[in-house]
């Protein structure tokens, strides 16, 4: 039992090994999935502004729209 731990301790190799012969890594580049995810935050962006800048107008719309009644009844 004694002959297994002492081979044991005679493989672990002294300091950094270089791995070697391992296995292909397929790599993406990062600056295209960083550019895709800017330009879709920032067409989120302007699509939200763009639903606010529509609603806004419509209060305005309304806004007028009860002025004017609010004219006409007095």
């Amino acid at each position: 039992m004694t002959g297994f731990f002492v081979a044991l301790l005679q493989q672990i190799p002294e300091g950094f090994a270089p791995v070697s012969g391992g296995p292909q890594v397929e790599q993406i580049p990062a600056a295209p999935l960083v550019v895709a995810s800017y330009a879709f935050f920032l067409l989120l962006m302007v699509f939200y502004l763009w639903t606010i800048w529509r609603r806004i107008g419509k209060v305005e719309t309304e806004m007028r729209t009860l002025e004017q009644r609010q004219g006409q009844k007095r």
